[in-house]
């Protein structure tokens, strides 16, 4: 904690420290539990700072790939050392500017939500002199995991309704400027349990390998989604998927005999598991009041600084981690609700958290904050400054940098 006085010192708070040696972790980690076959894509969506982007890059086992979703993350892939021919372009609302950029700079895979965005994709592909290779995103109209952040099953903007393809298989595979080379599927966010999780892979490969055969869907790229979880903005181990590669590696024999020799070749996608755990959040106790028997802890951060999400009531609440001293671990001996310094009754980060006794002036740390942090928050609400952004590798600054958003001529 020590060393978190001195950069809060050194660059003020609010202030987010990265470390490049945890992202090294989280990334041996999911190797670990993944099959060796299976390709990575890092979703830039979490956290799309080059140099945190760019420590996945693993030279070790099969490449990590970027999955985007607009032409400022594409922007950002590049910058962290991804080639443009090895992101995943995904998003219900690829506009004709945006595929026309992208594909322009070398993008050449994209993810389909319905026909009439693979006709965008085909036009823009055709005003290149390319063919597009698309995986069709499916909507299952089933699902098995009943306790996470539910992403299919449901009436959605984003894929293409399973019990559809009926109908709609043979448009989908004669789009001019089109190549559809597989499926893409993303049931569920952050699966509260390795049960859940290897459930829902399961049913998906289930899925895939009966659509594919009912439809003649070409399958030679599986992105089977993701849903490895993570805290967020509280204590707590990124978890160990013990039982994951075995329960994979059976799914896939089971449907896909030839995947190891990459028939199909088999994707998952992850933001959070991979650099939750490599940030935290350091931000100093402005004022602390009582009102009407409750007590509130303002801080120089709140929603314009961390998951602007929370103020939809979204990612509450987050907790504050203890610091430790020579004399041990401070207690959490305190209770109150962390509000920020905006003027909104919205930005709160907490209510009612555990905390230690605090003073104006005293720094809190918000562990686990490397993903959805500043690009996830309502920056530029008040016009107040972004926090500065820290990034440390063997406990040396790397770099130190601040989003500066002012106004241009259109």
């Amino acid at each position: 904690m020590k060393r978190y006085e001195e950069l809060a010192e050194q660059y003020g708070t609010p202030l987010y420290v990265y470390d490049l040696d945890r992202v090294a972790e989280a990334r041996r980690d999911l190797r670990t539990a993944l099959p060796d076959e299976v390709e990575v894509y890092y979703a830039l969506k979490a956290n799309p700072h080059p140099q945190v982007a760019g420590a996945l890059r693993d030279d070790h086992g099969p490449r990590c790939r970027a999955e985007i979703s607009s032409v400022g993350e594409l922007a950002a892939a590049l910058a962290a050392g991804y080639p443009a021919d090895e992101c995943l372009y995904t998003g219900p609302g690829k506009t004709d500017g945006e595929l026309d950029e992208a594909i322009g700079k070398g993008v050449r895979t994209f993810s389909v939500e319905s026909l009439s965005d693979l006709r965008h994709i085909g036009a823009a592909a055709q005003r290149h002199d390319t063919v597009a290779r698309c995986l069709l995103r499916i909507n299952s109209a089933t699902a098995t995991a009943t306790t996470s952040i539910r992403m299919t099953g449901t009436p959605s903007q984003f894929g293409i309704d399973s019990e559809t393809l009926t109908d709609t298989a043979a448009d989908l595979l004669a789009v001019p400027g089109t190549r559809v080379v597989g499926m893409h599927f993303f049931p569920l966010s952050n699966a509260r349990d390795e049960e859940s999780l290897i459930g829902e892979f399961r049913h998906t490969i289930e899925s895939a390998a009966r659509l594919a055969e009912e439809h003649g869907i070409p399958l030679e790229l599986l992105d089977i989604g993701g849903g490895f979880a993570h805290p967020y903005g509280a204590p707590g181990p990124r978890p160990v998927y013990g039982e994951l590669r075995a329960g994979l590696t059976a799914a896939l024999d089971a449907h896909f005999p030839s995947w190891r020799e990459g028939t199909p070749r088999i994707a998952v996608e992850t933001g959070r598991y991979q650099v939750s755990g490599s940030g935290a959040l350091l931000t100093r106790v402005v004022n602390i009041k009582v009102s009407r028997g409750r007590k509130f802890v303002v801080l120089d951060a709140g929603i314009n600084t961390f998951g602007g999400m929370s103020g939809l009531g979204r990612l509450l609440p987050v907790a504050v981690e203890p610091e430790t001293t020579g004399a041990g671990t401070l207690e959490l001996d305190d209770v109150a609700s962390l509000a920020g310094p905006l003027c909104t009754p919205g930005d709160l980060l907490g209510r009612e958290v555990p905390l230690p006794r605090l003073e104006p002036g005293d720094l809190v740390t918000v562990p686990n904050a490397g993903a959805y942090g500043v690009t996830a928050s309502l920056l530029m609400f008040l016009g107040r400054p972004a926090p500065v952004e820290v990034v440390l590798q063997g406990g040396r600054v790397l770099s130190a940098s601040r989003l500066e958003h002012h106004r241009t001529p259109a």
